[in-house]
């Protein structure tokens, strides 16, 4: 079975922090009809907060957020040991060779463009997500 065909282990939590509602609306749609459960944040904040009741498997995490930025929150949760592990992928609308770099030297393991493919984006986690477990 491929990345792309395999199902969520069982109770999978993605946490999708995402400033615009419709994007936010499309990857909830598209993860939970996947199997993933989900957890939403409209910026870095209610992240935070987030994770202090669930800890997800995987950060889903756009750059351009209000009160923190995703590079600065990717580069706090590396630092706290906490929440270190946790795999972060950026899905950006930010697309410079300079900002994907910037991406993952704060410590993301993945920077996807927007706009991206639903079928990219479940392959991409799916197999985050498996190798963790």
């Amino acid at each position: 079975m491929t990345a792309a065909a395999a199902a969520p282990p069982a109770q999978a939590l993605v946490a999708v922090v995402e400033d615009d509602r419709e994007m936010r609306e499309w990857l909830h749609a598209l993860f939970t009809r996947a199997g993933y459960q989900v957890a939403m944040a409209a910026n870095g904040l209610r992240l935070v907060s987030a994770l202090q009741v669930d800890r997800p498997d995987l950060i889903v995490l756009d750059v351009n957020l209000s009160w923190i930025d995703g590079f600065e929150l990717c580069r706090a949760l590396k630092k706290n040991p906490t929440y270190a592990d946790i795999p972060v992928v950026f899905l950006s609308g930010r697309s410079s060779s300079h900002d994907v770099a910037a991406g993952m030297a704060s410590g993301a393991i993945d920077y996807l463009c927007k706009p991206v493919d639903g079928r990219t984006l479940l392959a991409r986690v799916g197999e985050l997500v498996h190798s963790r477990r």
